[in-house]
């Protein structure tokens, strides 16, 4: 009888020791692998592949779960698809998605004007597989991206007579892009080809020149400059240089295009800068300086008077003596004051439970985004008597759900309407047209204008979302969305998913998404953390989880996995933890912290050598993370702090779970050498026999591989690994595409 000899488990690779010194503030650590940092070696290069070879082999059990998870996906997605059209002047747009092909194609049709202003804005009937008479194809990314091993477009502008379109273009996936224009009356690209750009163009109202923003070596947004169709590009204007390595830079055009706006700031302070279109020549005017250590944004506009003459105002959104902002309307004659002498009218009151978070304008409504009670709502006051004893009451679009996000999709400055986007954790995304309040509709008006469809009988009815509280060693309550399949019994039997953020105020808002369902669907409980850091809870939330606070973050994060631990909803032994670049350092630091509590670790991206990173501002985007860890270069206690809990330096001799980091190597937000190092050290360590595998692609950016087929099967590796590890691969009865 013949016997099948048996396979020797694989082996990770081992990267040699190359001893570096790092000394900072009199303290000395020793880097065994940061030559790993060359992405130009052959040697490191080798070592990545082998690392790839590693993980597919570790995880080739995986590959039917894989496949399982990604025709789940797809057999719930309309592939052929089309968005709602917005319209721009004087065209619809919209996009078209077509079934088996990766990317969409950006398309139009011309509107038409009857006088009745919200028939004139109310988008055309599209339907899917039907002929759209007279449609424009203005790009069709399919094309564009043939031959190409990576494609991502970083903007997209159009001139008002609708004649000229400009597109900026990624093929590595480093975020840097190149601009070309096409005259839309001939098909044809026009000469003028920029490299090297970065996301956000917009041309000028003329249609003249386009504006573009450039970054520095190190990745950060430093310069605006302005291209003259027609002239060698190496004669743009550069309308502005930021060269305060910690400031970030961008701009847009104001809601009634008479400005540029440029905005430069941070997390904790800004300034922006305008420039009228119809006097170019006086050049920049800062409205607030940055030395005063303000936080806010500008919206020039005209505001009419009781008389109806119209008058130059702006907008404030500030934290000016409040620290969840408030909303101020400024004659930009005060601006020429002392700050101490100049007058701001109110216009938002400042909120302890509300957080304001921008405030933008139409020619008829102040359009408001806030956030209370965690969620992100609109709400639009009339410009008429703004500011005055005579301002109107604001009016919110009502919704029913309890855990949902509502935002400003995009809206026009002469349109008696805002598009709006609505999802909830189980509600497909919707498209609303909000009719602006008027004297004969005070209310204003909703439209739903398209809900996504999701494919496979898909119900809400199968799924459960509720918000609970973890409570945290200091006795702060954590909000935790609970997400399940609504038959899982609460026995202590289940797995479960804790997924986490929880820096730069970014909020984990409710939001439907299809992959979900398939870990839903074998009975993962998904669970995820409204962490300090974030911004759930107003500026206070972010202000507690971020520098020498920054602790709080993670110590959150276990609180909501014992919470789910001792929920009666899982075994304890089988929950799972998930986050993505600094949702990775997230995973890293809770790794270290507490190893026992996690079956597997999904790492995504991760931000697991903090410390080295930004102690090197010439790195990318390091010294614009000062704001958020703070700068352990001249902050000696920032150093001690940073280096107690970031993940490399804190890896230990303990069992660690599962471990999967997932990066890319042309990624400028977090190298790749960060969990290229993190895996050999944590491997090194480990007294553990789980495997720690590191998927690497080689073509992709921050956000991985480009492609929607593709990113379906990168989030069905992740989900499978976590399924997997948690030995919860199977189904339950009656889920699933039907």
């Amino acid at each position: 009888m013949t016997q099948t000899p048996v396979q020797p488990f694989p082996q990770p690779p081992v990267a040699k020791k190359i001893p570096a010194l790092r000394t900072h503030h009199g303290d000395a650590f020793e880097d065994n692998y940061e030559w790993l940092r060359d992405k130009e070696s052959a040697e490191v290069v080798e070592l990545l592949k082998a690392e790839n070879a590693y993980q597919e082999a570790v995880t080739a059990h995986q590959a039917p779960l894989r496949e399982a998870i990604f025709q789940e996906i797809k057999g719930r997605t309309q592939e052929t698809d089309l968005s709602v059209p917005h319209r721009k002047d004087g065209w619809w747009y919209y996009t078209r998605s077509v079934e088996g092909k990766e990317y969409g194609i950006q398309c139009r049709v011309r509107a038409q004007d009857t006088g009745d202003r919200v028939a004139d804005w109310t988008p055309p009937a599209v339907e899917v597989g039907v002929d759209i008479p007279a449609e424009e194809i203005l790009l069709d990314c399919n094309v564009e991206a043939e031959g190409k091993p990576f494609f991502a477009v970083g903007g997209a502008a159009v001139t008002i007579d609708g004649n000229l379109y400009a597109y900026a273009v990624d093929n590595a996936g480093d975020e840097r892009f190149t601009l070309r224009i096409k005259d839309l009356r001939t098909g044809e690209l026009l000469p003028d080809v920029i490299e090297n750009v970065f996301y956000g163009i917009s041309f000028s109202p003329d249609g003249t020149r386009i504006f573009y923003t450039v970054v520095d070596d190190a990745w950060r947004p430093y310069q605006v400059k302005a291209h003259v169709l027609g002239t060698p590009v190496a004669e743009d204007e550069l309308i502005y240089q930021e060269d305060d390595v910690a400031m970030w830079l961008g701009f847009e055009l104001s809601g009634d295009r008479r400005h540029l706006v440029l905005g430069i700031g941070c997390s904790e302070f800004s300034e922006t800068r305008l420039l009228r279109f119809d006097a170019l020549d006086a050049g920049l005017r800062t409205v607030i300086s940055r030395d005063e250590r303000i936080l806010y944004e500008a919206e020039p506009f005209l505001l009419a008077d009781a008389s109806g003459a119209q008058a130059e105002a702006i907008v404030l959104t500030h934290n000016k003596d409040a620290i969840n902002s408030m909303v101020s309307l400024v004659d930009p004659a005060e601006l020429t004051k002392p700050l101490a002498e100049q007058h701001w009218t109110t216009v938002v009151e400042h909120s302890e439970r509300v957080r304001v978070n921008g405030a933008g304008v139409t020619s008829t409504h102040l359009v408001v985004s806030i956030r209370k009670d965690t969620i992100e709502r609109v709400q639009v006051l009339p410009l008429a008597g703004l500011g005055t004893p005579e301002q109107g009451e604001p009016v919110e679009p009502a919704f029913e759900e309890e855990l949902y996000t509502a935002g400003v999709a995009g809206s026009d400055y002469e349109a008696p309407v805002i598009r709006m986007g609505y999802t909830s954790y189980f509600t497909p995304s919707r498209v609303y047209d909000f009719v602006l309040p008027t004297a004969e509709r005070p209310a204003g008006e909703l439209l739903l204008r398209k809900e996504s469809p999701v494919l496979g009988g898909y119900s809400p009815a199968d799924y459960v979302a509720t918000r609970e509280w973890a409570e945290a060693a200091d006795g702060t309550r954590i909000p935790l969305s609970v997400l399940r399949h609504a038959s899982v019994k609460q026995d202590s039997t289940a797995a479960g998913l804790v997924y986490g953020y929880g820096s730069y105020e970014l909020s984990m808002d409710p939001g439907f998404g299809i992959p979900r369902l398939s870990l839903l669907d074998r009975g993962i409980v998904f669970v995820i953390a409204h962490i300090r850091g974030g911004g759930e809870l107003g500026r206070h939330w972010y202000d507690t989880g971020k520098k020498l606070q920054k602790k709080n973050t993670f110590t959150d994060f276990i609180a909501a996995s014992d919470w789910l631990a001792q929920s009666g909803w899982v075994d304890p032994a089988r929950i799972a933890a998930m986050g993505g670049s600094a949702g990775g350092l997230l995973m890293g630091a809770v790794a270290n912290l507490a190893p026992e509590k996690y079956a597997a670790i999904v790492a995504a991206v991760p931000f697991v050598d903090a410390l080295t990173t930004i102690l090197d501002p010439e790195l990318p985007l390091s010294a614009l993370e000062w704001e958020e860890w703070g700068n352990p270069i001249t902050d000696r206690a920032v150093y001690e702090y940073m280096k107690s809990y970031t993940p490399y330096e804190n890896v230990r001799a303990v069992a660690y779970p599962k471990i999967a980091a997932v990066t890319s190597f042309n990624d400028t937000r977090v190298l790749y050498v960060e969990p290229a190092k993190w895996v050999q050290r944590l491997r090194e360590l480990n007294t553990g026999s789980e495997p720690i595998v590191m998927k690497i692609e080689m073509e992709g950016g921050h956000g991985g591989a480009s492609g929607r087929y593709v990113q379906w099967k990168e989030r069905a590796w992740d989900y499978a690994f976590v399924a997997d590890s948690l030995g919860a691969t199977e189904l339950l009865p009656g889920a699933g595409v039907k």
